[in-house]
């Protein structure tokens, strides 16, 4: 049937509404994102300049992870309670204030915990809007262009902070001054995090002219203890999931490992290379060129029925990570680190969008999304408290690298065991389930 004239300028009026709700989401979180990990590396610095103890250093991972994991049963929740937008900016000005408590002498664990408590509840509805905004034929499109932004924000974000309080831009920062206003800004990571400061109020900006999509809200209901069982009830739901079970693990551990492999790169610098802070931070930014093609390739090859074909490479990361004990020339580091970006770039984008689409269909946007933050971060949590611990007594970058690199290669090895039993014992099943991704993504 002919689409009408009139039928037709509304398509295109929603198709170019949909086009403009997705760039601003996406502006939004790139500034977010650009200033968390900006101000992780000047957090990293403080502790540096204080002498603080080397076990620290890992525990910021641990703390930005912490909120995550208390209040999974909730952020969820309120996710769907309030429009999307509305969600983003109240959580975005709960980073200004743990920016600001940095600033302001707060401990640097203690500050950036906080800005981990607005990253907790601006998570779930950053994703959750895509389920609402994108059809489902477009959601790993969506996730490509989202993580692979993200991705990029992560380390465009430390390459910022490692230049904020290297010796010329910290300079020439501590050199302006504002007459008749003693600032008590007085050293390099000081005036880092007032420069942060800022980009989280651009994207607070952003956060506002975020679009209102027609998916009905979902009140909050049942006081705490209600919450909590609705969160276990979710978390047990997607794990029982043939399919959610998997999706789950792999991006789980991914992340696990991704969480706590930006602040080992700062020690595997220091112990192979000499390298300080913002020499790290700049070679840590050569894996945006890998992770962004890898996110793109993922988004232009990749279809939702097909995500789990990616497992196999998964494996491969772990030995890839191992690897980098092996290279003491940073000329060698800077490909291998494009790779292992591209790689992980490739994997996690399919595995996330199968991801949500089947937490999407079993619980609701932001609960799903809850559920992945809280398994997500709970491993970042874990990984972070365990490699703390070890470095407190003595285990070297080099030892954390081997760790973790045989933990991933192991586990995403039993992930596929685990998925290839389940295509022996479950295979109606997961046709089906597959089947109904197909079907939802043309």
């Amino acid at each position: 049937m002919e689409i009408t004239h009139p039928a037709r300028a509304g398509l295109l009026a929603a198709r170019d509404t949909m086009k403009k709700g997705f760039s601003t989401i996406m502006s939004a979180q790139f500034f977010s994102s650009l200033a968390d990990n900006a101000l992780l590396v000047a957090a990293v610095e403080l502790l540096r300049m204080t002498q603080a103890p080397a076990w620290q250093t890992p525990a910021l991972a641990a703390m930005f992870a912490l909120f995550y994991v208390v209040l999974a049963p909730f952020v969820g929740a309120f996710s769907d309670a309030l429009p999307k937008g509305r969600v983003m900016f109240v959580s975005n000005a709960i980073k200004v204030v743990g920016c600001l408590m940095m600033l302001f002498g707060q401990h640097p664990l203690i500050s950036y915990a906080v800005v981990g408590l607005g990253a907790a509840a601006y998570s779930p509805a950053k994703y959750g809007i895509l389920t609402e905004l994108l059809p489902p034929s477009q959601l790993v499109k969506g996730n490509g262009w989202i993580e692979g932004l993200t991705v990029a924000s992560i380390i465009l974000g430390i390459l910022l902070g490692g230049q904020l309080v290297g010796p010329r831009l910290a300079l020439l920062l501590l050199g302006v001054d504002c007459p008749l206003i003693d600032t008590g800004v007085d050293t390099p990571p000081e005036a880092a995090i007032t420069v942060i400061g800022f980009l989280y109020v651009i994207a607070s900006v952003f956060n506002l002219f975020i679009v209102r999509t027609t998916a009905p809200l979902q009140p909050m209901s049942g006081g705490v203890l209600g919450l909590v069982r609705d969160f276990s009830q979710c978390n047990a739901r997607l794990w029982a999931d043939k399919l959610g079970q998997i999706t789950l693990a792999t991006t789980t551990l991914l992340w696990g490992i991704f969480g706590n492999l930006r602040l080992i790169v700062f020690a595997w610098a220091a112990a192979a290379l000499g390298y300080g802070t913002t020499q790290a931070s700049n070679l840590a930014g050569v894996v945006v060129i890998g992770s962004v093609i890898g996110a793109v390739l993922a988004a232009l090859l990749m279809r939702l029925d097909k995500a789990t074909r990616v497992i196999p490479l998964a494996i491969g990361v772990g030995f890839l990570m191992m690897g980098l004990n092996l290279i003491t020339n940073v000329y060698v580091a800077a490909p291998f680190l494009v790779l292992l970006g591209g790689l992980c770039g490739f994997l996690i984008v399919p595995m996330n969008a199968l991801l949500q689409h089947r937490g999407h269909n079993l619980m609701g946007a932001g609960r799903s999304i809850a559920v992945q933050n809280f398994n997500e971060q709970a491993c970042i949590l874990a990984l972070s408290a365990a490699y703390s611990g070890l470095t407190k007594f003595g285990l070297s970058a080099f030892g954390a690298i081997a760790i973790f690199g045989l933990t991933v290669a192991g586990a995403m090895e039993m992930i596929r065991r685990w998925h290839k039993r389940n295509l022996v014992e479950h295979k109606e099943e997961l046709e089906r389930l597959l089947a109904i991704a197909r079907t939802d993504g043309h």
